[in-house]
């Protein structure tokens, strides 16, 4: 780890599209080998098909209520005390929970086999957007996880 000062966070600039910081953190997590107009493509037909799905709704705001949906609130991390490995719960920073919320949608919507990347995208947020699907159940283990182990609470750091 570093001696020297902590990094600065640098702004994330909004899309071209959606004027928006959040679709462009999208786009940026999608994003592979620096091929970003690829990952805008797919984010932007990922779109066109969520506002034909939610009867000509914005797209905006299911993707931040699904979003809402997938973020988890307290995780485990492990930590070592005298031999011992715990996993100890701790609550989740908004930048992270926004973090592992993108990462999870689009992890989960890469693992649709079968469907192409933009059908597989909107499916997964209209299915986060919804209460259900592989996302909401990834957040709820995270959840469970951290109740299970709530009695090593007391090792946070």
């Amino acid at each position: 780890m570093s001696r020297r000062r902590q990094a600065d966070r640098r702004k994330t600039q909004p899309d071209s599209r959606y004027n928006s910081p959040v679709v462009s953190r999208l786009i940026n997590t999608i994003m592979w080998r620096g091929k970003k107009s690829t990952a805008q493509r797919i984010v932007y037909s990922a779109f066109d098909l969520l506002s034909e799905k939610a009867n000509k709704g914005d797209p905006m705001d299911v993707l931040t209520k699904a979003l809402d949906n997938v973020k988890p609130r307290v995780e485990v991390k492990s930590r070592r005390v005298g031999g011992a490995t715990y996993q100890v719960p701790v609550e989740v920073s908004g930048d992270r929970q926004l973090a592992l919320a993108m990462r999870w949608l689009v992890r989960l919507a890469d693992g649709r086999k079968g469907v192409s990347m933009p059908k597989a995208l909107s499916d997964e947020i209209f299915d986060a957007f919804n209460g259900q699907g592989a996302a909401v159940k990834k957040r709820e283990d995270v959840h469970k996880m951290a109740q299970a182990n709530k009695a090593f609470a007391h090792l946070r750091w």
